[in-house]
């Protein structure tokens, strides 16, 4: 289960830097859309507010996947550490990833089989060091 762990990880980070990449390119589509919006005449003020809307959800949407992206990436390089704090964020997102058709729903789907699977659970059960206590 070591090596479906570790490959949902590494899906986890592509997924994450796909979803950033995205982001990108939306927040340079809310950009233009202000660009053309400002550049529009005084007697286009219907084309000022359909600019101004369009990039407003633009820019809304850059963040969600900003958020969304960075989440996976910080959660898949945790999931490959076997944080077990990380597999349990990794199994929300992976529900939230079912809802993305068609590849979130595979990524979701593997995940969380890979990661409720009762031979994964004993991968993230690991013991930490003991933090030392300072006497004064």
């Amino acid at each position: 289960m070591k090596k479906h762990v570790d490959l949902v990880a590494l899906l986890f980070m592509l997924w994450g830097g796909m979803c950033l990449l995205l982001s990108v390119s939306l927040l340079s589509t809310g950009i233009a859309a202000t660009a053309i919006g400002a550049a529009a005449t005084g007697a286009a003020t219907g084309g000022k507010l359909a600019a101004g809307i369009v990039a407003a959800v633009f820019f809304t949407l850059a963040a969600i996947g900003f958020v969304f992206g960075s989440a996976h990436l910080l959660i898949g390089s945790r999931l490959r550490r076997f944080r077990e704090w990380a597999r349990a964020f990794a199994i929300v997102l992976s529900v939230v990833d079912l809802f993305l058709i068609p590849f979130g729903t595979a990524l979701g789907l593997y995940a969380l089989w890979a990661l409720i699977h009762e031979r994964s659970k004993p991968l993230f059960e690991q013991d930490l060091p003991a933090i030392p206590r300072v006497e004064p």
